[in-house]
């Protein structure tokens, strides 16, 4: 392992590689791993020997974080493989994502935390399709800092205008997303060129390693700024001799700060008490901020259950039926207008009608095509949802955690979309809205 961690170097950073099929997503980390020395030596040996069984001579750092057999047999990434690791001046979470079209669904869920998104480009095939598609994820979720590595630099000779080319092509189309900061580094990942070392084929690029950047991209770190939140996730009742009175409403504090003493409305009921005492690991603390796991009592006894959510009074958010979002369609099965599914926000699920779909995204120009009728896998699009019951949700520009849900198939329990409310990079298409649907079964709403 690498040499001992700075203990002020408590930054931390978690980001997900993306990019089209073949373009070294894997080879980057493995290659950001190895030569950061955060591999352990059995690690190592194991990579070594996998890659002597497939004829090669060298070890190949994909295999690190290709550990699906399917993966290996195929040279493909296919799920999202996660690791961790630290340099002296920052920890990292790692979210290697796939490059296949058919598994964007992969690359949504390791984009969804994600504060810096590493996109891939093969240096001999420029910006493709799904490059595209990938910006336009990244820019969807939010992510606020976005990495353009052109891979296999090699292969073109080191050429600074095929480098210079490829950045401002990728640069313009991530501004018209509304991509905030774009910082674009050639690399070879194989030959670790701008990986963690500065290359000495490239003296034109006087720019920083991928890893040089990734210790130093801000991080916004502080949780007051934002809406607190405080979702219920369990209900503590345990009536013991030592607790007989004891309430408590235990979760994931999702955004912001709660102190004792704060006066807050549970949601969606609306009804208001003072925060009596905040437990955390067993202790009595006097405040909690994100994404700290506590139990909250409350000064006065409500009902209270899981799916509600508890909000200071002074900012509580309002509550809507009326749903309107962009979408990532995940499922193999479309998403029609009239469909019946369950919308899962925080810990909150409800029964939905999609009532309507203004437009569908067009990646090539951003244009946005009307009422396409229906979203098929991988689809971007816009989509006006009717809920059952009242949801406090957040616009998604406005907190990424109480902002995104997912839309579940009710009869099976398949994750089919997953949805950011609020407006999205590109303008909504204008358009009617559906017919109601008619429905019998207790989903007319």
């Amino acid at each position: 392992m690498s040499t001992s961690i700075d203990p002020a170097a408590t930054s931390l950073l978690r980001f997900a590689t993306a990019g089209s099929v073949d373009d070294g997503k894997s080879t980057l980390v493995g290659r950001l791993l190895h030569d950061s020395k955060s591999v352990l030596a059995d690690q190592l040996e194991a990579v070594e020997r996998a890659s002597l069984g497939r004829g090669q001579q060298t070890p190949d750092l994909a295999l690190l974080t290709d550990g699906l057999r399917a993966e290996r047999e195929q040279g493909i990434t296919i799920d999202v493989a996660y690791r961790y690791f630290a340099t002296p001046r920052r920890r990292f979470v790692l979210a290697d994502t796939p490059g296949h079209v058919q598994y964007t669904r992969n690359m949504v869920t390791g984009a969804s935390t994600a504060e810096l998104a590493v996109v891939l480009v093969d240096a001999r095939n420029g910006v493709v399709e799904q490059t595209r598609r990938h910006a336009a994820v990244a820019a969807l979720l939010r992510v606020p800092h976005v990495v353009l590595a052109v891979n296999k630099m090699d292969l073109v000779d080191y050429a600074e205008p095929v480098f210079a080319d490829i950045a401002e092509e990728f640069t313009a189309y991530a501004a018209s997303l509304g991509v905030p900061d774009v910082t674009a580094v050639p690399i070879s990942a194989l030959a670790g060129d701008n990986v963690v070392t500065p290359s000495a084929h490239m003296d034109w690029y006087g720019g920083p390693t991928v890893l040089e950047h990734l210790e130093s991209v801000p991080v916004v770190a502080d949780p007051t700024g934002d809406p607190t939140r405080f979702p219920v996730q369990y209900v503590i009742r345990p009536q013991t001799p030592e607790h007989r009175d004891y309430r408590g409403y235990a979760g994931q504090l999702a955004s912001g700060v709660l102190r004792v003493g704060e006066d807050v409305t549970v949601l969606p009921s609306g009804r208001r008490s003072t925060i009596a005492g905040i437990d955390a690991l067993g202790s009595q603390v006097d405040v909690a901020w994100a994404p700290q796991s506590v139990t909250l009592r409350l000064a006065d006894d409500l009902d209270v259950s899981r799916g509600d959510l508890i909000a200071p009074t002074t900012g509580v958010p309002a509550l809507t039926r009326d749903v309107e979002a962009t979408v990532c369609h995940v499922a193999d099965r479309p998403l029609r207008v009239g469909d019946r599914v369950l919308l899962k926000h925080t810990t909150r699920t409800v029964k939905a009608i999609v009532k309507d779909i203004p437009s569908r995204l067009t990646l090539g120009d951003l244009s946005q095509h009307p009422a396409p009728g229906e979203l098929a896998a991988n689809d971007i699009g816009r989509v006006v949802l009717r809920t059952a019951e009242p949801l406090a949700l957040d616009a998604y520009a406005d907190s990424r955690r109480t902002g995104s849900f997912l839309l579940v198939d009710p009869a099976d329990g398949t994750t089919l979309t997953a949805g950011m409310a609020g407006a999205a990079f590109a303008a909504k298409a204008a358009g009617g809205t559906a017919e109601p649907v008619a429905d019998d079964e207790g989903w007319d709403f």
